[in-house]
Parts: structure tokens; sequence; C-alpha cells
């Protein structure tokens, strides 16, 4: 083996050791774990969707105890979950900067086993994006996909760049190949939220949408180049939506100045900080355009 490969060998492996030293295992059953990062003393990140139950969660420390953990809140929209552990007192020590990553950049995911000790995935940035939304509506910025060979027991690790600092959590959720490193910027956004209110407020319409393709006679009426836009097919009482006027049948074909093409278009316009406003919407009822001001509702805490 050449000194070269030898010399990359050993960076490797010191620098896993490195990141393991902030890493712990996350377990709510008999058997399987994820991984969790501890983000800041005495509070974890870990991926929400590996979090099996809410209650009755464990965490196996770099030392090998295994100590519990509570959870703080959960935000299936960036597939983080947040923990509070008391004897978690080993975090991160430096956070990078993710936006002078690249496309070939070389990284490592570290994760923890329950029994077997520490895990790496050496990989390579694939694709950078200024910004992308996950399927359900959360902003990543930027959005940085992996290609890497993620396994399950390291889905919350920790994703570590070429000079070892930690740019973000790894999830396989909004992946199809590969993983996404969730940004630190996102990962602090969520943790600040979640240790002030215990869930990420969401903003609400109060209805159910379909989407639907749109008669060509319709757009040349409209003047509209898109195909697509989105039908009313549920109206909650008193919500936003039946406040304003909307009705079920009603075709919505812009948020603001946004056009709406498909579902996940309105969905994107509800972030938390849209709660409260007002948004002009415009939609067609008996072929006629229209427009309405809706005031953007805040979801209840685990409602629909």
């Amino acid at each position: 083996m050449s000194t070269e490969l030898i010399a990359l060998s050993n960076a490797l492996a010191r620098e896993t050791g490195r990141a393991a030293a902030s890493v712990v295992a996350v377990h709510t059953e008999a058997r399987g774990s994820s991984s969790g990062v501890v983000w800041r003393t005495g509070i974890l990140v870990t991926a929400e969707h590996a979090l099996r139950r809410d209650e009755e969660i464990h965490v196996t420390l770099p030392d090998g105890r295994i100590v519990p953990a509570t959870l703080v809140g959960r935000d299936a929209a960036t597939d983080l979950a947040v923990l509070k552990c008391a004897e978690a007192t080993s975090p991160v020590a430096e956070i990078s900067d993710v936006s002078t990553i690249k496309p070939g950049s070389l990284v490592l995911v570290v994760g923890r086993t329950r029994a077997s000790g520490p895990v790496a995935a050496l990989g390579a940035v694939s694709l950078v994006a200024p910004e992308r939304r996950t399927w359900i509506g959360a902003p990543l910025s930027p959005y940085v996909r992996l290609d890497v060979g993620l396994q399950p027991t390291a889905a919350g690790g920790a994703v570590i760049d070429a000079y070892g600092r930690a740019m973000g959590i790894a999830t396989p959720r909004f992946a199809r190949f590969g993983a996404i490193a969730v940004p630190a910027s996102t990962v602090n956004r969520v943790v600040d939220a979640l240790l002030k209110a215990g869930h990420i407020p969401h903003g609400y319409l109060g209805v159910g949408l379909h989407p639907i393709r749109l008669p060509e006679a319709l757009r040349q009426t409209l003047q509209r180049n898109e195909k697509t836009a989105a039908i009313v097919i549920e109206v909650e009482p008193d919500g936003p939506a039946h406040k304003a006027g909307i009705m079920i049948g009603d075709l919505l074909i812009a948020f603001g100045p946004h056009p709406i093409t498909r579902v996940e278009d309105v969905h994107t316009q509800l972030a938390a900080e849209a709660i409260g406003k007002s948004i002009v919407v415009k939609l067609v009822r008996g072929g006629a355009a229209q427009e309405t001001s809706i005031v953007i509702g805040e979801r209840a805490h685990g409602g629909k």
C-alpha cells in the first residue's frame, strides 16, 4: 500500500474517532438503534423517522454507558428530533460553514451502534443547491446530497467535512439514493424552536387539495402557461380558507406571486414566518378568475 493511501487511511480513522466522541446510539426497543449527535451540552439531535417512540428512550454514550433521554420535540419536515440528556456533555467541537461545500468534496458519516461502537461511511458530496424543499415543504438551505452508503444504524449520525468539522446530520429520508446532510443552520433553527415551544409552528389554510390538469380552453382564457393547479376538495369549518370564502371545487392557481402547479406549492408558502400574514390567493370559480385574501393560521400542535 502506498504511503499516500496509508496516510489517508490513518487520517480517516483519526477523524472518525474524533467525531465519534460526540456521537451516541439512540434506542427505544430491545433491538436496533439509530445514531444521534451531541449538538450542544445536554442536547442530542437524531433522525426523526428512526425514533420509534416518544417514551422510554435510551442512548449509549461514547464511554459505553446507557442512560435515559427525554424527547423535546420532533420535526418530520426536516427529519430531526431533539432529545435532552444530562449525561451528554461532549458536544461537537466545531461546526462547518456548509455554504462553501462543493460537489466532489469528501465527507464522513459517523454514527454509533449500541453494541459495536462507532461506524463510519466515506462518501462524496454529489449535489449542492442553494435551497431545495423536502417533499413536505421544509426548506433546506443549502441542500446537500451525499453519495454514501448509509446503514440504518448511522441514520442521524454526524456528517463530517474534510477539516473534521460537523456540517450537519445525515438522513436517507429525503434521498432516493444515498443520503441528505441536513445543514447545521437548519439543525440550529429546529433545536432553538423545539427547545422554546416543543414543536415547530406550521401555517395552515384548513383545506384539502388535489392536483388537477387545467383544460386548454381555460388556460387560454387565464393566459396561463402552467398546465396544472390544485382543486379544493375539502374546507375545514371556521378555518382560514372558510373565513376567506373558499369553496369546494375552487381551483387555486396562485398563492401570492407564486403560481400553484401542485399541492406542494401551497405547502411551501406555509412556513412559520407566514403565520398571521394575509396572502392574496388567485382562484377560478365557475370558469372565472377571482382573488381573495386569506390570513394564514397556525396549525394546532398534533393536528392535521
